[in-house]
């Protein structure tokens, strides 16, 4: 079985614009992401992409501008030499505008459902993985599968810890850190 580090995208791997980001003009990477990335698929982790994208069922942008936005957030990795094996997203919201969009899905954060299809799509031991993002919800979805988790400072994470504690495996100044410090230099076997 593969061992897996699952990455919420805004906030962990990309800057979080003030507005939901859509555009590709908004795709700034979060200092030294390329490098944890390449560092995760050199130590033979999976990594995979799982972010709520609520702007969609909300109205603000379509399905298109996701794809077209994590397909330009992959080529600008890929011209390091690094990857990421899958992104999924989820584009529901229980009350979402548009209404094929407005249901109670087993997809969205803080509900395990992207991690588990990601566990089952790349044979992923979920014991052995760690989930990463900078919002309670990231944290409690790893925690629903069994993944160690860890709470990044950048985006939304400063926020979070005031507005209230959880308990969470690690909290880490940013993705770089959290792979160096946590990930790689550690065996959790």
């Amino acid at each position: 079985m593969n061992r897996a580090v699952f990455l919420d995208r805004d906030g962990v791997i990309t800057q979080d614009p003030p507005h939901y980001a859509h555009r590709i003009d908004q795709l700034k990477l979060i200092p030294r992401t390329i490098e944890a990335i390449k560092l995760l698929n050199k130590n033979k982790f999976k990594v995979i992409v799982v972010s709520n994208q609520s702007g969609v069922g909300r109205g603000y942008f379509k399905e298109n501008n996701v794809d077209l936005f994590n397909r330009a957030l992959e080529e600008k990795l890929y011209k390091y030499n690094s990857f990421i094996d899958a992104i999924y997203y989820c584009p529901h919201h229980p009350k979402a505008k548009i209404g094929t969009y407005r249901v109670e899905c087993d997809c969205r954060k803080p509900k395990p459902g992207m991690l588990l299809k990601g566990a089952n799509d790349y044979n992923i031991n979920l014991k052995k993985s760690f989930m990463i993002g900078d919002k309670w919800s990231d944290i409690l979805a790893g925690q629903a599968v069994g993944c160690k988790t860890i709470l990044v400072l950048t985006g939304h994470g400063n926020d979070q810890l005031q507005t209230k504690k959880l308990k969470v495996d690690f909290i880490s100044k940013r993705l770089y850190e959290s792979v160096v410090d946590i990930i790689i230099n550690k065996d959790y076997s």
